[in-house]
């Protein structure tokens, strides 16, 4: 696979993000230096994280889509873990830096200036992020297989832990995002429009925590993924009813299905009615291993065949 071509399967949703947040910290930047808001400066240092980040993202999921090598065979899907965890690092620093800022201006609030370029760039950013955020809550929905007619957020958070870790982290930060500009809109307006100066400090402060929030909850998803993690409930059910479809399967003996990123690993032992040859296992246990492996979700399977031991 080419690089053009990794780059094409790269995570969509992270790649957009990552171009949509670069221009709203550029304009969110220009407001804040033109109107000495807090609450402006806190979002564009959201945004500019987020940019940073979605970066950082977007092209983990590039590398993530090297194939295996005979140095490293079981592929590159944990890369896009490790690029996470870097974005982790940028948003607590951004974090802090923010609430340090809320903090100074709730000590010493001041009068800030142009309310309607403010409002015009935070009604930009809210549209802007909220039309990230739908498209990464489609993108769970599809990438979980989610086809439930409950509303997109619920399923988008319902259906989080099946999505691949760039697109979760896309969901959280944009979710994120859009609640604060809607802080950073109601710190503007009651600073500048009802004279409420120290709501400037105080919606900025409300920002950083809702970066550490990200942070934390990323971070965690991303731990796990690298160190391995057990595959959902529901995921192992379908694995296993797979399986148990074919009329020579007794029962399932053991299996296991971890997760790495969007890709799950099978391994596991199925007991074969008595009485089979043994080149009649050997063909049913690679046709079963044949019908795991057409999901473009399972990366690889490890089946043994024992007999039927009539236990129930």
């Amino acid at each position: 696979m080419g690089f053009i071509e990794r780059v094409k399967k790269g995570n969509t949703s992270s790649g957009m993000a990552a171009l949509g947040n670069a221009f709203l910290a550029a304009i969110k930047g220009t407001a804040a230096f033109f109107s000495g808001s807090g609450s402006m400066f806190a979002t564009t240092m959201h945004s500019l994280a987020d940019a940073v980040n979605q970066g950082f993202v977007f092209f983990g999921s590039v590398l993530a889509q090297t194939p295996p090598s005979k140095r490293f065979p079981t592929g590159f899907g944990r890369v896009i873990n490790i690029f996470c965890m870097v974005a982790v690092v940028i948003v607590t620093v951004m974090a802090y830096e923010t609430i340090k800022e809320g903090w100074h201006l709730l000590q010493h609030p001041s009068e800030s200036g142009n309310i309607w370029l403010n409002v015009g760039v935070l009604v930009a950013a809210l549209l802007t992020d909220g039309f990230v955020l739908i498209k990464a809550m489609n993108e769970i929905t599809q990438e979980a297989d989610d086809n439930s007619d409950s509303w997109v957020l619920i399923r988008a958070f319902k259906s989080a832990n099946r999505a691949a870790p760039a697109t979760r982290l896309v969901f959280y930060e944009d979710l994120v995002a859009t609640a604060g500009a809607i802080f950073a809109l109601l710190g503007v307006l009651l600073s500048q429009v009802f004279g409420i100066l120290w709501a400037d400090g105080i919606f900025t402060m409300l920002i950083g925590i809702l970066m550490l929030f990200v942070a934390f909850r990323v971070g965690y998803d991303n731990m796990i993924g690298l160190i391995g993690v057990s595959a959902p409930a529901e995921v192992e059910k379908e694995i296993s009813g797979l399986l148990l479809e074919d009329n020579k399967v007794v029962d399932i003996y053991k299996i296991r299905v971890l997760q790495e990123g969007r890709s799950y690993h099978v391994e596991g032992t199925v007991e074969l009615t008595k009485g089979l040859s043994l080149s009649e296992a050997d063909d049913i246990k690679f046709a079963l291993t044949d019908k795991l492996l057409r999901s473009s979700e399972v990366a690889d399977v490890v089946l043994g065949i024992i007999e039927d031991g009539e236990k129930p």
